[in-house]
């Protein structure tokens, strides 16, 4: 350390073992009639997995066992909420700020497609644009009391991940995977990002794990044998739940009907984030 050093080390060229390298802070405060408890992001290395299938579905299954409950989408240019839960009306603003839409059974939601004039138009942006409309609905929405919000975030580690892991106080994640031989390169990405970034692993959850015979109730292995286990009990992280390829699960979806589906595949997940 030199004689005249004054302890600003940004603004100082040496090279020295007292060097303290200054941390910026990105964390983005939430709107001041937020109260929100409870943050969890839903993610994957890898899109067509499920992720806007899972974070909808434990957003009802949180909200049937008496939570308030909130769906934040954060996949700016792939969103499908909105869909999912046959949401037609366009959000709108007061002079507090922006006011998510109620689901029909009082899930709140907020996604870019409530902004659009048509639920077709692309969203055609660059990376920083798209990582501050993403700090803009946690800033900027009016989202009230949530006991569980659940994000909705795009596949792989980019922009919008590194926004909400930096700006939003996130509890745990939830990794959503497939059962391919390509899925422990997948679940590994996820896996490093989010310890690099001290973010809680809560578990991974497997979409279209099997297809179960409605004649037989045989399950049949339609991606091949699954391969989870062995990579969770690899990662030290549990498997939450499986959900099958099931004809209603789509056809929910499809009709804007997700609040309907029924099933018990979610439970182990619920019981978790309760406690």
């Amino acid at each position: 350390m030199s004689e005249n050093c004054n302890q600003n080390c940004s603004a100082c060229g040496e090279e020295c073992s007292d060097r303290k390298e200054q941390q910026t802070d990105f964390s983005a405060k939430p709107h001041e009639q937020s109260n929100v408890k409870k943050v969890i992001g839903v993610i994957s290395g890898k899109g067509g997995v499920g992720k806007s299938l899972v974070a909808s579905l434990l957003a009802v299954l949180m909200n049937r066992r008496g939570h308030s409950t909130a769906v934040f989408d954060a996949d700016i240019t792939g969103p499908s909420i909105p869909k999912a839960f046959g949401i037609k009306d366009k959000a709108r603003s007061n002079e507090q700020g922006l006011l998510p839409i109620k689901s029909e059974k009082g899930i709140s939601i907020m996604s870019i497609n409530l902004l659009l004039k048509d639920d077709t138009d692309p969203v055609i942006w660059r990376g920083p644009l798209i990582a501050g409309t993403v700090k803009q609905f946690w800033t900027d929405v009016v989202w009230g009391d949530v006991d569980f919000m659940f994000i909705d975030m795009p596949p792989g580690t980019g922009d919008v991940a590194l926004t909400v892991f930096q700006s939003l106080p996130v509890d745990g994640i939830i990794i959503v995977t497939s059962p391919q031989e390509l899925v422990s390169m997948i679940v590994s990405k996820a896996v490093n990002m989010a310890r690099k970034m001290n973010i809680p692993i809560i578990g991974i959850i497997e979409n279209m794990s099997y297809l179960k015979c409605p004649d037989c109730g045989k399950e049949i292995k339609v991606f091949g044998e699954s391969h989870i286990d062995q990579i969770a009990d690899k990662y030290g992280v549990p498997v939450l739940g499986k959900l099958p390829i099931h004809p209603d699960i789509a056809s929910a979806c499809d009709k804007g009907l997700i609040e309907n589906i029924e099933g018990k595949w979610l439970g182990k997940t619920a019981e978790i984030l309760e406690k």
